[in-house]
């Protein structure tokens, strides 16, 4: 019996490139037709353009295709965490439907899975033509998740890659956090993995979802997922400012003792509170990233809410 694949496809307004994505997927699909059979799971972030409908379209127009769409915006990680819910096949093939990641590397994929792997990675190389500040970016925040957590992340690693029936099988059972940086999950789940590497095309149409804002947002639960490091790192801050005041403290009074008055300095004075007290506010924010998230586990809210769900025709 050939292999079922299913196709893990976040989608949030694309209505621009959704159709020519599609069409370059299921063209390199085909050129593998006769070895596996191939199921498309389009999981629709709520959008505020046409990509609901356009991909209401596709699923009347091509078989094997579900449209799971959300209640609301849930963000890209549910977005697979909801596609990766309804697979049933013997792998799943994840990856953005912006043509970032291109159709082109899935038979790459496939073949690692022929060959024995259970999670089949991806590391990007992006083309010349992507902004110095992305690319600064991108490597600045792998470094810092290595560095603050234990599993390990290589550069570049994307939201594209190839998982085996046993994997799914875990994510749908087994992890169920509220706060899921999946990057750092699949690498935390073991399994035998291999690394191939892709250039990720200049983008002809549409625009990031990641700004800023959200790059921060998704580093900040990257690294409160996997490490403790930040809150011992508060601890030690703390310990550190006790023993200094303490010395401080002492040699106050050894001046009070040998000069006779406490030393001026009302600036130095203002300028330690100052520091002081701003220590203390970022030690408090940090604690309260990693109790933020703790209040979103206790709650037991589900993980994504669907709206409506599209099957496409089944021959």
């Amino acid at each position: 019996m050939m292999k079922r694949i299913d196709i893990i496809l976040p989608v949030y307004n694309e209505e621009e490139g959704i159709a020519s994505f599609h069409a370059a997927l299921v063209s390199v699909l085909d050129t593998m037709a006769d070895r596996y059979r191939f199921h498309l799971i389009y999981v629709l972030d709520r959008s505020r353009d046409r990509s609901f409908g356009i991909l209401k379209e596709v699923a009347e127009r091509h078989p094997r295709t579900t449209v799971i769409h959300l209640s609301r915006r849930f963000g890209h990680q549910m977005s697979l965490v909801a596609g990766i819910d309804r697979s049933e096949g013997d792998a799943a093939i994840m990856m953005d439907a912006d043509l970032q990641h291109p159709p082109e590397v899935i038979p790459r994929l496939l073949e690692k899975l022929e060959e024995g792997y259970d999670i089949v990675h991806t590391v990007r190389k992006y083309h010349e033509s992507i902004g110095s500040l992305k690319q600064w970016a991108s490597p600045f925040f792998y470094r810092l998740q290595n560095a603050l957590s234990p599993v390990d992340i290589q550069q570049g690693m994307a939201d594209f890659r190839l998982i085996s029936r046993k994997v799914v099988c875990v994510f749908q059972t087994s992890v169920r956090e509220q706060n899921q940086f999946l990057r750092g999950l699949f690498r935390w789940v073991g399994f035998r993995s291999a690394i191939i590497t892709f250039v990720s095309p200049a983008r002809t149409v549409g625009a990031t979802k990641y700004n800023l804002s959200r790059l921060l947002t998704f580093s900040i639960t990257g690294i409160t997922s996997f490490s403790k490091i930040p809150l011992r790192i508060a601890t030690l801050l703390g310990f550190a400012m006790s023993t200094l005041s303490a010395l401080y403290a002492v040699w106050l009074l050894f001046e009070l003792v040998h000069v006779g008055q406490f030393p001026p300095g009302y600036a130095s004075l203002i300028l330690v509170v100052l520091f002081i007290g701003g220590l203390q506010l970022t030690v408090l924010g940090i604690i309260g990233e990693y109790l933020g998230s703790v209040f979103d586990e206790v709650k037991r809210r589900p993980l994504y809410i669907i709206d409506e769900i599209v099957e496409g025709g089944r021959p």
